[in-house]
Order: structure tokens, then C-alpha cells, then sequence
């Protein structure tokens, strides 16, 4: 379920790199269990934005990454298939799909003198269908956009 599988691919990973002024363990906590901290709920971030409460990652292989409303009802993101905690996650995504939609994304952290590299990477467009393009285009600036939320969020914490 890595990349790896996926190199005849027609649709390329996204893949963003990013670097945040906390430890390894410190900026894989934040990124998973303080999801809720740190996630955009607006309208192309959430599947509700007025009703939406939360978010939750549930850390463990098996776990959900879901949103929680006002009235505690709870919406599927995806699901994890690989927890190394604080070196590694993978999980499916399909917020607000099926889950015969679902890509996949996988995040790995890696302790640098200043901090933490993250390095995310998004495939299986494909499964997409005929709009697997356009979801890999859309996502690749959404990245960026919901990155720089954990960015800000992880070094209002370091400082």
C-alpha cells in the first residue's frame, strides 16, 4: 500500500515537505492526536462547516481520522492501516465518499538538528476514476493550505 506499488501510476503523488520548530515525538502528537487543534473546519475542509465541531484522529492501526458535528454525530475522513508512532502513519482518505474512493496519504517524520521534517505524500487517484486528476490537482494546493495550519500551529507551540 506504499508509493512503491504505485510507480505505473498515470497520476503522480502529491508530495509536500515541510519543517516544524518541534521534536520528533512533539510534531507527530500534534499532527495526530491535536488534529482537532490545528485542522481548517471551513467549507473545503470539512464536510459541514456549519455544523462542525471537531476532528479526531484515533492513533492506533484500525483508527479513524473523522469529524465530529455540534450534535455528536461523527463522519468518516479515513482510516489508518500503519501507526509508528513518531515515525509513521498511513491511512485511506475519502471525507465525504465511499470508501471504494479512497485514496491514501502517509506522513513520515524525521528529527533534524532545528526540529522535525514532515514529509507527506498523497496517491491512488486513480481509484477517482475519470476525476482522479482533477482530485490530485485540488488536493495539491489544499495541501499546502492545511500544512501551513500545522506549520503555525506547531511554532505557536515551540516558541
Amino acid at each position: 500500500m506504499t508509493k512503491g506499488c504505485l510507480l505505473n501510476s498515470p497520476i503522480m503523488p502529491v508530495e509536500k515537505t515541510i519543517h516544524v520548530n518541534l521534536n520528533l515525538e512533539e510534531a507527530f502528537r500534534l499532527f495526530t492526536e491535536g488534529i482537532g487543534s490545528w485542522w481548517p473546519l471551513d467549507a473545503k475542509h470539512s464536510l459541514n462547516e456549519s455544523e462542525v465541531k471537531s476532528c479526531a484522529f484515533e492513533c492506533k492501526e484500525g483508527g479513524r481520522i473523522y469529524e465530529i458535528h455540534k450534535d455528536g454525530s461523527q463522519f468518516t475522513w479515513g482510516t489508518v492501516h500503519v501507526f509508528n508512532s513518531p515515525n509513521f502513519f498511513l491511512t485511506t482518505w475519502h471525507p465525504g465518499n465511499p470508501e471504494k474512493l479512497a485514496t491514501q496519504f502517509e506522513v513520515h517524520f524525521s528529527q533534524t538538528e532545528e526540529g522535525t521534517t514532515v514529509k507527506l505524500t498523497h496517491y491512488g487517484w486513480e481509484a477517482r476514476g475519470d476525476k482522479g486528476q482533477e482530485y490530485r490537482d485540488d488536493y495539491n494546493s489544499g495541501w499546502d493550505f492545511v500544512l501551513g495550519k500545522y506549520i503555525n500551529t506547531a511554532n505557536s507551540h515551540s516558541g
